[in-house]
Order: structure tokens, then C-alpha cells, then sequence
């Protein structure tokens, strides 16, 4: 057993599935990670959208974004699971700095109280 890593993981189904096949994949991807030791730390499915150049004559895709920790070995393994995984068309892997996870957090959360903020200042002027 190797030394855990925070990973990321960002891939592209094919856009024309079906919801429910696209769940399907998701599970599927998930579950894999789970059976060789990874935890999930986060999942967002960003949707639908369209692709900055075609890919395979497609235009639009169904990007995922996945935070994990795993066993070293396992990314390997995953990359191989995306290779013939017939659905996914594109995928990133990069190993996560925990740095950095705490910098997008805290990010986030500033953006959110100051959006808070704005809006609270835009009610207010209004009345």
C-alpha cells in the first residue's frame, strides 16, 4: 500500500447519453475508486457544456469534477479505467497540493460573503 495523495480529476462524457447513463458512468467511476482504496473528498458535475474545439466530430460534453485521496497506485489505474471507458472522451489526473484545496475553499467562501454583501447593499438601496 502506497502513501495517500489528494488527486483531482476532471473528465468529459459524450454529451449526447442519456441522464441516467451518465449517472451510470459517474457511479461506475466512483465505485471503482472506492473499491481500490480511494475516499471521495468532492464530486461536482458541472453539466452540460460546449467544447472550446470538437472532439471525434462532438461539440458539446458532460464535465465531472472530482476530488479524492488514494493510495499512490491507484491513479495508474485510473487512467487505464478512463482509457476503456468507451463513454469518456477527455481526462485530466493531477496530484492535488492540500495548500492549494484550502486556498479555493477559503476563495470561495470570501466570494460567497462578499456576493452576500452586494446583494444585501442592493436590497437595502432599493427601499
Amino acid at each position: 500500500m502506497g502513501v495517500r495523495r489528494l488527486y483531482e480529476s476532471t473528465y468529459i462524457l459524450n454529451a449526447i447519453l442519456e441522464d441516467g447513463d451518465i449517472e451510470a458512468v459517474i457511479a461506475r467511476t466512483t465505485a471503482f475508486l472506492e473499491e481500490n482504496g480511494a475516499t471521495m473528498v468532492e464530486l461536482n458535475k458541472m453539466g452540460r457544456r460546449r467544447l472550446a474545439y470538437p472532439m471525434n466530430k462532438k461539440y458539446n460534453g458532460y464535465y465531472v469534477y472530482m476530488a479524492f485521496e488514494a493510495p499512490s497506485e491507484t491513479l495508474p489505474m485510473l487512467e487505464k479505467f478512463f482509457f476503456l471507458e468507451e463513454h469518456v472522451m477527455r481526462q485530466l489526473s493531477l496530484q492535488l497540493d492540500p495548500k492549494l484545496r484550502e486556498f479555493r475553499k477559503t476563495r470561495a467562501e470570501a466570494q460567497a460573503a462578499r456576493a452576500a454583501a452586494m446583494a444585501e447593499a442592493a436590497k437595502s438601496g432599493d427601499m
